[in-house]
This record gives C-alpha cells, sequence and structure tokens, in this order.
C-alpha cells in the first residue's frame, strides 16, 4: 500500500518541488485570502499573507495570487492549490479555479476542526486559517 500524502518541508512540496497554498473563506460581499509556501518562521509559525478581496472577482484573486507569491518569494509559475468550505457558493468558483489553473478542493465544513474554546469566538479568519492548515 502506498502513501498518497504530500509532505512540505522548508516549503517545498516533495512530489512538486514547490507549492503556494491558499485557502478562501468566501462571504458574499468579500472573500479572505490566506496564502502559505509551507515554510516555518524562527517562532514555529508558518509564514502566511493574507488578503481581503471583493467576493467573486477573479481578477482581484488573480493579482491576489500574484503579489503571494511576490511577498513570499516564490516563482510566478509556482502552482496553486487552495481550498474553500462548501457553502451557499456551491461549485461555481470550483470551476471557474480550474480555468485559473489552480489546483482546488471544496471542503465540507462540518470537517473543520474547532477549538471548544474559540467557539464564542468563531470568525471568519479563524476559518481561513484552519483551512489554511
Amino acid at each position: 500500500m502506498t502513501n498518497q500524502t504530500q509532505a512540505t518541508l522548508g516549503g517545498k512540496d516533495t512530489l512538486n518541488g514547490g507549492v503556494l497554498y491558499m485557502a478562501i473563506e468566501m462571504g458574499e460581499a468579500k472573500w479572505k485570502l490566506m496564502f502559505s509556501d509551507g515554510s516555518v518562521k524562527p517562532n514555529g509559525h508558518i509564514r502566511i499573507h493574507a488578503k481581503t478581496i471583493e467576493g467573486s472577482n477573479y481578477m482581484e484573486l488573480g493579482e491576489a495570487i500574484k503579489k503571494a507569491k511576490q511577498r513570499l518569494k516564490l516563482a510566478a509559475a509556482m502552482p496553486v492549490v487552495s481550498c474553500y468550505e462548501a457553502g451557499q457558493e456551491g461549485f461555481w468558483p470550483q470551476r471557474r479555479m480550474e480555468e485559473m489553473g489552480i489546483d482546488n478542493r471544496v471542503i465540507d465544513s462540518a470537517s473543520i476542526e474547532v477549538n471548544r474554546r474559540y467557539r464564542r469566538t468563531k470568525t471568519d479568519k479563524l476559518d481561513v486559517r484552519k483551512l489554511l492548515e
């Protein structure tokens, strides 16, 4: 039996030579984006770049990806792997991102683990960070 899990080490996807990870929290008016290359800062936290864009604006999404790659010092051709919670948006963002060359996963919101301490303070920022992790 072969283990198909892709491990990252220092921001390098061991199977593909590098990847930009993107998580999206989709609201009606705004989308919260969080990016990482998987590398770890000296304090033990992963390097993250966050951005909020207008909802359903795919030109702005493309620009945010470009800027995240620049900020994280990644090659422009670096592949993007993203995920978002299935919700009212349905699967149309999935199709649109595939057209943009983004490898996307749609996540069932019930499968995202929530720390009980955060239940009262559950926010989009916590959701998108959990997706990125």
